[in-house]
């Protein structure tokens, strides 16, 4: 994608089914689970580059030994930062004290994040500051074990003021109104009431305080506690907590739009927010790891016993397609394929825009994640190009010579890396993004490779905003001086906000929605803005589950090929020579490319959640009424 474009977090959970000495005769280390820890943030990385934190439980520890760890950092490798602490924390107390090493009792007691259940997160803020406060996992505190609480997630709500307010309403005093802190508050008020009536049936079955606290810990009903929780919980989440003595969940949200995966054998159980993580870090198989269900929770006791339970009711699956498209890494078996059908799917509209000359056509792509559908397009170009070699020779064999078939066969899709982004370049124009000059250089192209009368198809996942395709992109490839300039989104076109851990919360941010308004004005249309407006400033006051998107109605009049049209003249600009067009995928061939992952909300408008209509119409009320402001 090259837009910036912040997005959802990366959890990462693994827990020790064996005893430390286990580890230690089997893999030469009691620090397996750190290490393993570390190495699937660090292949979530691409998930979270403003903050790194990570904390640990030990199991079964003494009264007055301290039990949980956690280490959080917002700098600008926080990953690396976190396990710097770690280390060097762990070879502090192994200098002064070499005994502990080989003895796994005294070792677990006195060094700090050696234990058997650890959690860790890689954070992108959506918004808000970058303060170290912002970074999971959160904890909350308490004296008694079953009720401190761990938690670390990958989600947005959309109705962070209305769950506010219920904690207020049950007699709470939250410190800030941030979902994160509101979801651990209220799984936090559920988890005390379960605490306290185990208490009680303890003492009313005869058992004293200090016998009653491994009772409660068996007994304690995680499945209850979150569903209690989350029934007013409206948006994309996969969170994962921990408990004090050792019980730990990963719940997903009943439409599952984040991902979470997991694998369990004899030694480990593990979730990662995406499935090569668990793959490549414990050498595992595709087929071992597997996807938590929407509204479901893996929930691990204590005890070591796994089970899936459903919290939620699912609804109609729609798994977040962003996350196919761009945002998880594509090792990925699935995703490869789909990223690879994304580019293939779309050449006919490639054909059409280049009067199917693919002899006078260059093919490159931007930025390095369109590699694979760029390979996927460059397949599909090839095929098309071979079935055309096959036509003209079923229809000459008669008269084809060795000489013209050496000439027919000779000719192939031309492929070339025409662009290269410096990044150095790219991190020093962050610090003051207005200096129009340096953008148009963040991209550097190879001269030599074009010729005059070339067409120069470029794709790229997804455009987003425009702003570096206007200010840099085409500048720099009309420097080739091609005939035309094509620019090829394996996505749709992204029409509304998303409200579930992108970072789109602004409409009049995206390309599209400013490519419509442009259209309304010149057919004299723009009395639709106004009357949108009214119908959704009607709906202010309505429960989310009768508000209706009518943002819709900005789209209504015009054709997908007259707003792509309107997008290339918006970010054409009176130096460019070349003719530049731009294509979409279409939503119908996404939905072929990705079929496990229909969430479109972003290109269609069909949110998954009531929520969802309610920000997209006050997102288009900020837009009329000029607030600078997010939409929830």
């Amino acid at each position: 994608m090259s837009d910036a474009l912040k997005h959802e977090c990366g959890i990462a959970l693994v827990r020790l089914l064996k005893p430390l000495e286990y580890y230690k005769e089997k893999y030469g280390t009691a620090f397996y689970g750190i290490q393993k820890m570390y190495l699937m943030m660090e292949k979530q990385h691409n998930r979270g580059q403003d903050g790194a934190g990570f904390a640990s439980i030990k199991l079964d520890v003494e009264p007055g030994q301290r039990y949980i760890s956690r280490v959080r950092s917002n700098h600008s490798q926080p990953i690396q930062d976190v396990f710097k602490q770690i280390n060097e924390r762990v070879s502090e107390e192994l200098k002064a004290h070499p005994e502990l090493g080989d003895n796994m009792t005294e070792l677990k007691a006195n060094i700090p994040y050696v234990g058997e259940l650890f959690l860790g997160h890689v954070r992108y803020g959506t918004f808000g500051k970058n303060s170290i406060e912002s970074v999971h996992p959160f904890l909350r505190q308490s004296n008694w074990m079953h009720r401190n609480l761990i938690l670390a997630g990958n989600f947005n709500m959309t109705n962070v003021k209305e769950l506010f307010e219920n904690l207020v309403e049950l007699g709470q005093h939250p410190k800030e109104m941030a979902d994160t802190v509101t979801v651990m508050e209220k799984i936090g008020h559920f988890l005390d009431k379960e605490v306290m009536q185990l208490y009680q049936d303890c003492k009313a079955e005869g058992y004293s305080k200090r016998e009653a606290s491994p009772v409660i810990a068996e007994r304690l009903d995680i499945g209850k506690i979150l569903a209690r929780s989350a029934k007013n919980l409206d948006g994309g989440y996969a969170m994962a907590g921990l408990l004090g003595h050792g019980d730990a969940f990963v719940f997903r949200d009943p439409a599952g739009i984040r991902p979470a995966y997991f694998y369990q054998d004899d030694e480990v159980v593990v979730v990662a927010s995406e499935r090569p993580v668990i793959q490549t870090v414990f050498n595992v198989p595709f087929e071992s790891v597997q996807e938590i269900d929407p509204g479901n929770a893996l929930i691990i006791k204590k005890s070591g016993k796994v089970s899936m339970q459903q919290i939620l009711e699912p609804t109609v699956k729609k798994a977040c397609s962003f996350e196919r498209i761009y945002f998880s890494r594509g090792s990925d078996a699935e995703i490869y394929q789909e990223r690879k059908d994304l580019g293939k799917l779309i050449l006919p509209a490639v054909l059409k825009a280049i009067d199917s000359d693919t002899d006078n056509t260059v093919f490159s792509y931007i930025p390095n994640t369109a590699e694979t559908s760029f390979y996927g397009l460059v397949e599909a170009a090839q095929d098309f190009l071979n079935q055309r070699k096959n036509n003209y020779i079923l229809e000459n064999r008669n008269t084809l010579t060795a000489d013209t078939l050496q000439e027919l066969l000779a000719v192939k899709i031309r492929t070339e890396k025409v662009a290269i982004k410096d990044a150095k370049l790219r991190t020093f124009i962050t610090e003051d993004s207005s200096r129009d000059d340096l953008v148009a250089h963040v991209y550097d192209v190879t001269y030599g490779v074009i010729k005059p009368e070339d067409n120069l198809v470029i794709i790229d996942d997804s455009i987003v905003r425009g702003t570096t395709l206007k200010m840099s992109i085409i500048k720099m490839m009309d420097r080739l001086k091609p005939k035309r300039i094509v620019i090829v989104s394996s996505a749709p076109q992204i029409r509304y906000p998303d409200c579930y851990g992108i970072d789109m919360a602004k409409l009049e941010g995206l390309v599209a929605f400013r490519a419509a308004l442009a259209l309304l004005k010149e057919r004299n249309l723009y009395h639709i803005v106004d009357e949108v407006y009214a119908k959704c400033k009607a709906q202010e006051n309505f429960s989310d589950t009768d508000v209706v998107n009518y943002v819709t109605e900005i789209y209504d009049q015009f054709t997908n090929e007259e707003i792509s049209d309107k997008i290339a003249e918006m970010l054409s600009s009176p130096e460019i020579n070349a003719e530049v067009k731009i294509i979409f995928q279409t939503v119908e061939d996404l939905h072929v490319a990705c079929p496990k992952n229909l969430g479109d909300w972003y290109f269609t408008g069909d949110y998954p959640t009531p929520g969802g209509n309610r920000v997209v119409n006050r997102a288009f009320m900020n837009f009329y009424e000029g607030k600078d402001a997010r939409a929830y």
